[in-house]
């Protein structure tokens, strides 16, 4: 699977070019989906991209602005790519840049290979259980080897050197189960610290180690964590179900994933 590594790599960051032509212009062409979800043409756009380069690799493919494909048709599949082609559409309609490009294989039901591309901060992230995970900053073209783009990379996760513990806490999702949580850490974490970032970046500030934990006690899809979670997994991390401390799992008959918490 090595072998599509730097391809998929780069699909990520040609789509996050299309996503910023979009962004810089005046009109996102925003529409809202059955579930009042918005959707852009920058959505769109992107997952054309994607679409482009995954169609020719002969593993299935789910992503959020596909078909729906019904469970009875994938439930055997053991192996598939799973794609947010614009994940954070709210923080890119409202101008701001914690939006990514998603794309992760699932390999029976686990996640073996993650890249998260930020286009409007243009840091690159992306890991695997075979080479580990690395970050980049100021990436704004392709990479033509891959050995050569770890070597320019940070290897993850990044040591701080500080004693305060942080806590990703989304403003727009801190409820009563958040709080809980948060209360109970105290206990242990004195000195604690809320952070807020947007989309899968929440995934990789634990991943890079800006951040210690993420608990997310609300609703998310398996495209919004996957390449997050393989990424953290790669760096020596664990992204596991709230209530039973399980490593979270794909592919399921509803794709919407349990209550999770992620740590280094």
């Amino acid at each position: 699977m090595k072998k599509y590594y730097l391809e998929v790599i780069n699909c990520a960051i040609e789509a996050g070019k299309e996503i910023m032509k979009i962004y810089l212009s005046e009109d996102f062409g925003v529409s809202y989906k059955e579930d009042n979800s918005p959707l852009t043409l920058a959505d769109k756009k992107s997952n054309e991209v994607i679409m482009q380069t995954l169609n020719k690799i002969d593993i299935p493919i789910i992503s959020e602005e596909n078909k729906e494909i019904i469970f009875e048709d994938r439930k055997n599949w053991s192996e598939f790519w799973l794609v947010d082609p614009l994940d954070g559409t709210k923080e890119f309609i409202n101008r701001r840049g914690d939006f990514t490009v998603n794309i992760a294989l699932i390999k029976d039901n686990k996640p073996v290979f993650g890249v998260i591309y930020v286009p409007a901060k243009e840091k690159l992230y992306f890991g695997s259980i075979e080479i580990g995970s690395y970050k980049k900053t100021e990436v704004n073209s392709t990479f033509d080897d891959l050995e050569k783009l770890k070597t320019a990379c940070e290897r993850l996760p990044i040591e701080k050197n500080d004693d305060v513990y942080r806590v990703i806490a989304s403003k727009s999702h801190f409820n009563k189960e958040t709080e809980d949580f948060i209360e109970n850490l105290k206990s242990t974490k004195p000195n604690m610290e809320l952070i807020n970032v947007g989309s899968s970046l929440k995934l990789c500030s634990i991943a890079d180690g800006t951040a210690d934990i993420y608990p997310r006690f609300g609703p998310t899809m398996e495209w919004d964590i996957a390449a997050g979670h393989a990424i953290v997994k790669s760096a020596g991390g664990k992204v596991i179900q709230a209530e039973n401390k399980k490593e979270v799992v794909y592919n399921k008959e509803n794709l919407l994933n349990p209550y999770f918490i992620v740590s280094m």
